[in-house]
């Protein structure tokens, strides 16, 4: 029953740390990725579309990115979508291909990008404390229904205690590391 509970937990944990990870490659560190633009949504015949189902994204090199459209008539609403997304990136086409230079970031700049990667991290160790509070509950609630003895509830907690700062240790150094690529020059 414990093991059940535990396993539920660090599966739960995992998940947090994945989706940290995708959220932490759309932020921008000066250096061109396709991934920046995942977030982007074209408005494709009425319907939001992420860019990547439009498009072919490619780098070309460390400060471009290029967006080949399988539709040559969206290439105006890629290029709309990618400067409406709030990324500070301007566009250009020469119909056929989006050509999205990515300018080098400021000192002000990448600093904003570190606070907003500190803020993801503190969201993502949050999410992993409220999946202990869910595992801590429930191993309550076998112990109120005597399905465990009060003995293998405190093994149990302490294991997932250790667990929940294992996996807080991983969200801190991986937040560590995005902001140090950030505010690397």
């Amino acid at each position: 029953m414990t093991k059940a509970v535990l396993s539920e937990a660090r599966r739960k944990m995992d998940k947090t740390i994945e989706d940290l990870m995708r959220e932490l490659t759309t932020i921008r560190t000066g250096r061109a990725s396709v991934h920046i633009l995942d977030q982007v949504q074209v408005d494709y015949y009425g319907t939001l579309t992420p860019i990547n189902q439009l498009a072919t994204l490619h780098v070309p090199d460390p400060s471009l990115i290029t967006v080949k459209p399988w539709d040559p008539s969206q290439i105006a609403s890629l290029e709309r979508a990618v400067q409406a997304s709030n990324l500070g990136l301007n566009p250009s086409n020469d119909g056929q291909v989006i050509r999205i230079p990515i300018p080098p970031l400021t000192e002000e700049r990448r600093k904003e990008l570190a606070k907003r990667v500190g803020k993801v991290a503190e969201q993502h160790k949050v999410a992993v404390r409220n999946i202990r509070r869910d595992a801590n509950e429930q191993l309550k609630k076998l112990v109120k229904n005597k399905e465990i003895s009060e003995d293998d509830e405190a093994r149990s907690l302490e294991q997932t205690q250790t667990l929940t700062d294992q996996f807080i240790q991983k969200v801190e150094t991986i937040g560590k590391q995005k902001e140090m690529e950030i505010l690397e020059v």
